[in-house]
């Protein structure tokens, strides 16, 4: 524990260059005390530590006293700012560790790099979740994270579509972090299965270590669920006319699947710009809805049904404003 801070100390003057005792300590959450003895520890083991006495004085090391990485390129240190999740990492219990890395990494950067990469996290902030969507509350994600990494099988009791809850027991294998939902990949009964970290309602870990399953690819497991995932929401296919405001619309109110519908689409747009495009739909009133948010920039050709059940909740919608 005491290695670990007092390479933290040595970090965050290169880093910062002149700091406070009591900076130090406000930074490592400890005792000025506490630091007086590291800074002793750090000059005793022969790292040049000095104390700047007076009011603009503090602990600084001597000028110079760097370690450097080498064969890094302007483009790989700007990348290093961007390259964390820092909210995922926090949700993860591992904000700390990814605030440690940073700054050893910061610290090892000659001091061009590291401008560079400082001008980055400036200019550059990235928010995961969509609009209009609320922050989770994921009280047993910092858990699962634990039972991935120790390989321990977990039971979880878990609210499934429709407010059933189930119990299961789980051997998780990898954490998926989706347009800003936490995701759980996981072997239960011999299958592998997927479950929203928000709809766990208990877990326990049952501290019974499990081997992992010979050449499990997360990321491909990840891209197979999710191209299921897709053919089950959207089950069906609308044949509909676009107007060019719709088309530009298509990525906005149909996601991504509706924009590989609109890229896939063989036709080419008619004298007004109308272009006729394979759109795939929820089953049932979900459909009905998203087509009706494009107005009167869509037309539904077919399947016949669909039209007529579109055309009917328009007739009553203009019953409203009759």
């Amino acid at each position: 524990m005491r290695a670990s801070r007092l390479l933290s100390v040595l970090l965050l003057l290169q880093n910062r260059g002149r700091m406070t005792a009591e900076e130090l300590a406000e930074e490592l959450e400890v005792s000025v005390r506490t630091v007086y003895r590291d800074i002793d520890a750090l000059s005793a083991s022969g790292v040049p530590v000095y104390a700047d006495r007076g009011r603009t004085g503090g602990y600084r090391l001597v000028d110079g006293y760097r370690t450097r990485l080498t064969g890094m390129t302007e483009e790989e240190a700007q990348s290093l700012s961007l390259a964390g999740l820092p909210v995922a990492a926090a949700e993860l219990g591992l904000g700390t560790v990814l605030a440690a890395a940073q700054l050893k990494l910061y610290a090892a950067l000659p001091q061009e790099l590291r401008d560079r990469a400082g001008r980055v996290a400036e200019r550059f902030y990235l928010d995961v979740p969509g609009w209009h969507r609320g922050i989770e509350s994921l009280p047993a994600l910092s858990a699962i994270a634990d039972a991935v990494w120790s390989s321990h099988r977990i039971r979880i009791r878990y609210e499934r579509w429709g407010q059933r809850v189930v119990e299961r027991d789980v051997e998780p294998l990898g954490l998926i972090l989706k347009a800003g939902n936490w995701y759980l990949a996981g072997r239960c009964e011999g299958t592998d299965r997927t479950y929203r970290i928000s709809r766990v309602l208990e877990l326990t870990d049952l501290g019974e270590e499990f081997e992992r399953p010979a050449g499990f690819d997360l990321a491909a497991y990840w891209q197979e669920w999710s191209e299921q995932f897709e053919r089950r929401m959207f089950p069906r296919v609308a044949v509909v006319r676009l107007s060019p405001r719709a088309q530009a619309l298509v990525p906005f109110y149909a996601g991504s699947v509706g924009a590989r519908a609109l890229r896939a689409a063989t036709g080419e747009p008619d004298a007004d710009g109308w272009l006729t495009v394979e759109l795939p739909v929820e089953p049932g009133e979900p459909a009905i809805g998203e087509l009706l948010r494009f107005g009167s920039h869509l037309e539904v050709l077919e399947p016949a049904d669909l039209r007529a059940e579109l055309a009917e909740a328009i007739e009553r919608m203009g019953a409203f404003y009759g």
